[in-house]
């Protein structure tokens, strides 16, 4: 094989793999869910909702922490005159309403309490809105993956021109 033949033979072969690599290539993109979120003024007051009534609850359970302390201090100051039998009475009422108000706290904001039902109820009708916008949008524009910025989840560097939240967030209006 001659040198020309052999240049040919390995431009064709270029030629042809880098079309092989283009028919493979995927289109890539992300955009910021909690950008995206923040613009929706439903979501705000969602929001606002979620964090006035945990406030509320925050401040009732104080409150009945304020109790116990209250309990306690009578508790250490009247000890001496209690017989066994009353301080050991008034130490189990203590503990029993320590036990009460840890046992609301876990319903109100443990991991399946009241407030993470109510984010569920007010946040995610919202949120799957917002997904599928960006579904309907990738589908749409021809995209294979879109990535949430917003989630940290491993993107450590992402070029400005591949960043879709605004076309998203018109998309939502």
């Amino acid at each position: 094989m001659n040198q020309l033949s052999l240049k040919k033979a390995l431009l064709t072969l270029t030629i042809v793999a880098a079309g092989t690599f283009t028919t493979f290539a995927q289109r890539i993109a992300y955009v910021n869910v909690n950008t995206i979120l923040e613009s929706i003024d439903e979501y705000q007051a969602a929001q606002r909702d979620l964090d006035k009534t945990a406030q509320v609850w925050r401040q009732e359970i104080a409150q009945e922490y304020d109790k116990i302390k209250g309990m306690y201090n009578r508790y250490q100051a009247e000890q001496v005159l209690l017989s066994e039998d009353e301080r050991q009475r008034r130490e189990e009422e203590i503990m029993g309403k320590e036990q009460e108000v840890r046992d609301l706290q876990k319903s109100r904001f443990g991991p399946e309490g009241d407030l993470f039902k109510l984010r569920q109820d007010l946040v995610r009708p919202i949120q799957e809105r917002v997904y599928a916008a960006i579904e309907e949008y990738a589908q749409e524009r021809g995209y294979d993956f879109i990535f949430d910025k917003s989630s940290g989840a491993g993107m450590i560097f992402s070029n400005p021109s591949y960043d879709k939240t605004e076309d998203v967030m018109k998309k939502l209006k």
